[in-house]
């Protein structure tokens, strides 16, 4: 008769509670990286059509710094939140998972909030999209990245309801991991967006 060996210690550990290192699936990190080149073609378009402003406004008359910094703080911290979220969930600790999750929606709810009221701003002012060929590729480029911050947020409301439900589920834990993949990348190309539209444009 074949022994049953229970697993005690750490490989105990492991077997109950799944790791999220190595979970995540090819599929979406193929996602990711056609989201980078669907990025970079912005970006080079904007590099293009920068200087194209038929005569209206540039970027050093548009865009205050005042805001573009105060996105960038909110969007940064919420990475850090973000981080701080699944190392709870490597500790199991559905408590402050839930509430670093939720300090990350309302730091991207936040910036999103700024960006919109930008926005609105520069429609009013007759800077919208339809305005020159640089107000169009910025307008694109920007909104493209809010239109990611906007999916995030409902994925993290729709991780903070099934979270409740099932707990740290192997499938929970897959979701939170591929989650916190996609909110880092969002930041990244927000630094990229900070960098070259902001302050090379505000400069210029």
């Amino acid at each position: 008769m074949q022994a049953h060996v229970v697993p005690n210690g750490r490989h105990g550990e492991e077997a109950s509670h799944p790791n999220r290192r190595g979970m995540t699936g090819f599929g979406f990190y193929l996602y990711l990286l056609s989201d980078c080149i669907l990025f970079a073609t912005l970006f080079a378009a904007f590099a293009v059509l920068h200087r194209s402003v038929a005569d209206g406004p540039d970027g050093h008359q548009l865009f205050g710094l005042r805001n573009a910094f105060i996105e960038t703080a909110c969007l940064l911290t919420s990475s850090l939140t973000c981080g701080l979220a699944m190392l709870a969930c490597d500790r199991r600790d559905a408590p402050s998972a839930k509430g670093f999750l939720a300090i990350t929606f309302a730091l991207g709810a936040v910036f999103l909030a700024l960006e919109l009221t930008e926005f609105h701003r520069m429609i009013a002012d007759g800077a919208g999209p339809d305005r020159s060929a640089f107000l169009s590729a910025f307008f694109t480029l920007v909104s493209t990245h809010g239109l990611h911050v906007t999916a995030g947020l409902a994925w993290i409301l729709i991780l903070l309801l099934q979270l409740r439900q099932k707990g740290f589920t192997e499938a929970m834990v897959r979701r939170l991991f591929c989650f916190s993949l996609f909110w880092h990348v969002i930041d990244v190309v927000w630094i990229g967006v900070f960098s070259f539209v902001y302050l090379i444009g505000s400069a210029s």
